[in-house]
């Protein structure tokens, strides 16, 4: 109820509290008191104290607790009046309150911020603070716990990846002790394809897969249960490449650990004599994007030591890091064409897969003459792995990038691919990788940040052709939720992600995928202690 009062006291009008248009007006004839202005009065206030007990009467019976005093009344109807109550204005001065900035340098070596809210509602009943008083401590105790949770998030991303870009000492081990065994023991040195199965390293009747890997023991996990889930395994010839320093370790593997019939090539880089020959694209961009991403990220001490940035985003920039990201072994798939001129397709395989069917019906499949046979990533709701554009790789905000691409276009992945190279030698796919990877790099790294699948889909753009999701199943180094019986019926599963299945980061209810095609009877594996859990 509100009651206003004209300047010239001719008028008053009596308002109701909620808003409505309705009123009362007295007239009042002159500033002279009279009999009718003296009637109009006390007929104004009979109605006035009748409205009074009203309101005083429903508060009664609200509440108990009965207003005996002046105050207690004025406290009961003043907010009824004014049409604000004490529970808004408390309200509003705890967001204003909680809208106040306040800077980390505000709670450092601070004591009495509570740690827990059994502390924080304990100090609160003790201290019997009003609202403003309230809020600051409860400020205070979200804004502290805000920041341990950031840091707690930052050093648990930092603690993965330096786990998962180590090598853990027992892969270390095995590669030292095969070495080892290549120069002392004549059988680890066979020439591997043997003599007479030579010529079916070019013969296109025969199943091709390549897979690139600098780890013997994935790459011996990937060749198990490929050779092992095949039907034809006679068909099949594996061609592996590998770096100057794991290839005898690698040799040594494959000699000792035959898997006949099925036909192992095992080549280092520097054996091929595309890659000896003049310049290769490849390394020198390869080098070129290493001194740039030294400079650009400032390394690792430098990423976690921001304090601006979400945890998130931190991961990301630790994740860039990885020396994967930068391995010739992650960037060879692009010169399939020159490495095997004589081939006409293959499956390109990485070592963070196994295959758990036969793959040789992936060479019936019609590519419509497409170069890359691929599975989607962009037809599920898990943001990690199965709903990527290309908005998820590429960055959209850069004029080179937002004039040339739509950020909604589906991407695929890379893991297991088919290749058509007769195809592809028809196309200008590798300059168009060399040229993009270049332009990245004299950007500061600003068209993309992370590995070779980012110009890998702007190379192939146009030259994929996808397949059914059965083929590739992705993300069991990501998602710990992943579902066991769905991983057991895909084709191939791909350790994508940080919990790669020879790190203890790997996650034990998938783990057991990967290792069932491990021999951990093996004297190798034995020694260097590398176990199944």
């Amino acid at each position: 109820m509100q009651l206003h009062i004209s300047p010239s006291l001719r008028h008053v009008t009596v308002l109701p509290g909620k808003g409505l248009k309705e009123f009362i007006k007295v007239k009042v004839a002159s500033r002279r008191l009279s009999y009718r202005m003296l009637f109009y009065s006390l007929l104004f206030f009979a109605f006035l104290l009748r409205f009074v007990f009203v309101l005083t009467s429903v508060d009664g019976i609200d509440e108990p607790n009965k207003c005996s005093t002046i105050g207690c009344l004025g406290e009961k109807l003043g907010p009824k009046i004014l049409g604000r109550s004490p529970e808004s204005i408390i309200t509003e001065v705890i967001y204003q309150t909680l809208h106040e900035p306040l800077s980390n340098d505000e709670l450092q070596g601070r004591s009495d911020i509570p740690q827990t809210l059994e502390e924080f509602m304990i100090e609160i009943k003790k201290g019997g603070y009003d609202a403003k008083t309230f809020a600051v401590k409860l400020r205070e105790m979200v804004t502290l716990m805000e920041q341990r949770t950031r840091m707690a998030k930052i050093q648990e991303y930092l603690y993965r990846h330096v786990a998962s870009s180590s090598i853990p000492k027992q892969l270390h081990c095995l590669a030292m002790r095969l070495a080892n065994e290549h120069s002392n023991n004549a059988a680890a040195r066979l020439q591997l394809p043997s003599a007479e199965l030579v010529p079916a390293l070019v013969d296109n009747t025969y199943f091709h897969f390549v897979l690139a890997s600098d780890n013997v023991l994935a790459a011996s996990a990937v060749a198990t249960s490929l050779v092992r889930n095949c039907l034809r395994p006679q068909n099949v010839v594996l061609h592996i490449i590998t770096d100057r320093k794991t290839y005898y370790p690698m040799q040594a593997w494959f000699s000792l650990h035959s898997l006949l019939p099925a036909i192992i090539e095992v080549k280092a880089l520097y054996h091929f004599d595309w890659f000896t020959k003049g310049k290769v694209p490849v390394l020198e961009a390869m080098e070129k994007d290493q001194k740039v991403r030294s400079r650009f990220r400032g390394g690792s001490s430098a990423i976690v030591a921001n304090t601006t940035e979400k945890p998130n985003v931190i991961a990301a920039k630790l994740q860039a890091l990885s020396p994967k990201y930068n391995s010739v072994m992650n960037h060879i798939r692009i010169h399939l064409p020159e490495l095997f001129p004589s081939l006409n397709k293959v499956v390109f395989l990485d070592d963070d897969i196994v295959v758990q069917t036969d793959l040789t019906p992936l060479w019936d499949i019609d590519m419509n003459g497409k170069v890359n046979g691929a599975v989607e990533t962009c037809g599920g709701e898990d943001k990690f792995v199965m709903s990527k554009r290309l908005k998820s790789y590429l960055n959209f905000s850069h004029p080179l990038i937002s004039k040339s691409f739509n950020p909604n276009e589906c991407a695929w992945a890379y893991g297991m691919n088919i290749f058509d190279l007769a195809a592809w030698r028809k196309t200008n796919i590798s300059l168009t990788y060399h040229y993009w990877v270049e332009q990245n790099v004299k950007s500061d790294l600003s068209l993309w940040q992370l590995g070779t699948l980012p110009p890998g889909l702007i190379a192939f753009h146009d030259h994929v052709h996808i397949i059914d999701p059965f083929w590739h199943m992705l993300g069991l180094g990501y998602q710990e939720n992943t579902s066991v019986a769905g991983a057991e019926s895909a084709g191939v599963i791909h350790f994508n992600g940080r919990a790669k299945p020879w790190l203890e980061l790997a996650f034990p209810q998938l783990r057991p995928l990967w290792t069932k095609y491990v021999d951990f009877s093996d004297k190798f594996i034995k020694s260097c202690r590398i176990r199944a859990s």
